[in-house]
């Protein structure tokens, strides 16, 4: 695989990009945190008491991510920060797991909330371009870290894509299981990419070594590492 070498100009810039991204993440999720689980409280909806955990854990990913670039060489902190990444998503996971078993089995229930309706269609249209700009800038870089957190932050996305129709065919249907149903593939899928992240793969992220030219890449023949 050939790589262009990155002056040290872009690199720069590629990670401030990164840092200003990364701020936008924890401020927007810290505030969906807070007013999924007031709201969550106040309908005693596990559902968006779960939504409100996993901003939590999106800031614990986001903010591996921002100590990692605030260092003056941050791929020396990317293994750390990878760690911390993979460990979120086993988090979100287990809980998402056990929150859908519980809703199934009528033990709780996604109860109508028109806060929650309209913070989780607010994520939809915040969160894809988030994952997107860090993932593009990530790939660029060369950081595996920055492309597991916009896994992450993509993982939000689908958490408020199922949200949102749970809260909405509950609320018009009474069908309090469909999202349940899709938070249990989102676990799945969180499970994959802990495992990436902890193994270090991130979509064949290349390390900022080979992008400046003190290495030879490793060959990626999946095509994961094309430009998007």
């Amino acid at each position: 695989m050939t790589t262009a070498v990155l002056t040290p100009e872009r690199t720069a810039v590629l990670r401030r990009r990164i840092r200003i991204v990364v701020a936008i993440t924890i401020s927007w999720n810290v505030i969906e945190a807070i007013v999924a689980l007031a709201a969550g409280g106040a309908a005693s909806s596990a559902a968006l008491i779960g939504f409100g955990l996993d901003s939590i854990v999106e800031v614990l990913s986001a903010a591996a991510v921002a100590w990692q670039f605030a260092a003056p060489d941050p791929e020396r902190r990317e293994k750390t920060a990878l760690r911390v990444i993979a460990v979120s998503f086993f988090g979100l996971a287990a809980y998402v797991s056990v929150d859908a078993v519980l809703s199934l089995a009528g033990l709780r229930e996604a109860e109508h909330s028109p806060v929650g309706i309209a913070i989780a269609a607010l994520s939809l249209l915040v969160m894809p371009f988030l994952s997107w700009f860090e993932r593009r800038t990530g790939r660029e870089l060369g950081s595996a870290s920055a492309v597991a957190d916009s896994k992450q932050t993509l993982i939000c996305t689908y958490l408020s894509a199922a949200l949102l129709v749970g809260l909405v065919l509950n609320s018009l249907l009474g069908w309090a299981w469909a999202d349940s149903l899709a938070a249990l593939v989102i676990a799945g899928f969180a499970i994959r990419e802990g495992v990436e992240a902890w193994r270090g793969d991130a979509c064949c992220a290349t390390p900022v070594a080979v992008l400046t030219g003190e290495r030879e890449a490793d060959h990626c023949d999946d095509g994961c590492c094309s430009p998007s």
